[in-house]
């Protein structure tokens, strides 16, 4: 087997579980874990792409949801927390990568010489010569 058709056929059992998902989750799932959904059935088939894709994180978000375990006030706590970290090791990469990329410039090789390109020969129709 190659790695394009192992590929393929990752991508296909990845879509074949994700198909499986969307189903339940569409059918069984949104009603359960989101009130507002309940009876809406006209926009489920606009999150099938989603969840197609993405069907790990839906079903433990679903689980998460279902058990109650999701605590809404400690959602985004780490997240905020982790802004200041993020934006000093932000400024520590950028700064590495310039600096990085200032020190391992290239010089022009110095056995080319460069050629001046020139418009080609017009003749007085307006054709060009060959």
């Amino acid at each position: 087997m190659t790695t394009a058709e192992t590929l393929l056929w990752l991508a296909r059992i990845w879509l074949i579980v994700g198909g499986v998902t969307a189903a339940a989750f569409l059918t069984i799932g949104i009603d359960r874990i989101d009130e507002d959904a309940q009876g809406t059935y006209a926009f489920r088939p606009l999150l099938l792409p989603g969840i197609l894709l993405l069907w790990p994180l839906v079903l433990w978000r679903w689980y998460v949801l279902e058990t109650g375990r999701d605590d809404p006030d400690a959602r985004f706590k780490p997240v905020r927390t982790a802004h200041g970290a993020m934006a000093v090791t932000l400024c520590i990469v950028i700064l590495g990568t310039v600096l990085f990329a200032l020190s391992s410039r290239q010089n022009w090789p110095a056995e080319f010489e460069p050629v001046q390109l020139s418009a080609p020969d017009q003749t007085p129709s307006g054709e060009v010569s060959e």
